[in-house]
């Protein structure tokens, strides 16, 4: 199969698997209507579909390019879901408070997101790269990306745009990384309107899931000099998404 002709096969069939997971859980979501339901920023009821719809579509498109990365996807979309369902209204937000509760002796579902997608992420990295170094990069980045789509994930179509945004230079370098971005395109452009239009949110599911996507095609399509600039520009995004949250969260207990 040719690069262009894969890339084009990877972006359809992720943008038919989600939509065909999306169609079905809305006919008949599992345990009825309310338990998909949730307020969005704005007080608006939202559906919870496109997350593990996304997730399937990009789990399953990426095993035609790669299992480890299939894997990844998948734990990563499955951490995020537990954390949808067991995390819901839990005050505490980012890895510093979920952290602390854990050395309380407290495991968060955040805590079970953490270990579980950077697990995941390690795995992958091991498998997809061959030198000691190059694997740990790979993992940090895979688990790195996933963490990071879902940190802008903060209002309709931002972690929709950021995954458009970051797959469309990897779609040029073709190969498997090039198929990895376009899968993750085709997830998001499958449930891009309804996201847009806050007809549903794609959550911490699909947000996790699609970031791994992302973070499998950066480790296939880079060396050690690329995944090393990756891996410490994600760290320093996390670690400002972090404190300009914390900065916020403070301001909001002071004026309230």
């Amino acid at each position: 199969m040719s690069m262009r002709k894969g890339r084009i096969v990877g972006f359809g069939t992720a943008v038919a698997v989600t939509r065909a997971c999306f169609a079905v859980l809305r006919s008949n979501p599992p345990g009825g209507p309310a338990r998909w339901t949730r307020e969005n920023y704005a007080g608006r009821t939202v559906e919870l579909y496109a997350g593990p719809a996304t997730a399937v579509g990009s789990a399953f498109a990426a095993a035609r390019v790669h299992p480890a990365a299939a894997m990844a996807v998948a734990v990563a979309g499955a951490c995020g879901a537990y954390d949808d369902v067991a995390g819901a209204g839990d005050p505490r937000r980012g890895f510093r408070e979920h952290l602390g509760a854990l050395c309380d002796g407290e495991v968060t579902s955040g805590a079970v997101k953490l270990f579980g997608i950077a697990a995941a992420g390690l795995v992958a990295g091991a498998v997809l790269k061959e030198r000691p170094v190059d694997k740990l990069l790979a993992g940090v980045v895979i688990a790195g990306t996933a963490h990071f789509v879902n940190l802008v994930d903060v209002r309709p179509g931002r972690a929709a745009g950021t995954v458009l945004a970051l797959g469309a230079p990897g779609v040029l370098r073709g190969g498997d990384a090039g198929q990895l971005s376009a899968v993750a395109m085709g997830a998001v452009v499958a449930v891009l309107a309804d996201d847009l239009g806050e007809r549903a949110m794609i959550g911490d599911t699909g947000a996790h899931a699609l970031g791994a996507t992302l973070g499998n095609a950066i480790a296939l399509g880079n060396g050690r000099a690329g995944l090393a600039a990756h891996a410490a520009a994600l760290v320093a995004a996390t670690v400002l998404g972090e404190t300009v949250s914390e900065a916020a969260r403070t301001l909001g207990r002071a004026g309230g």
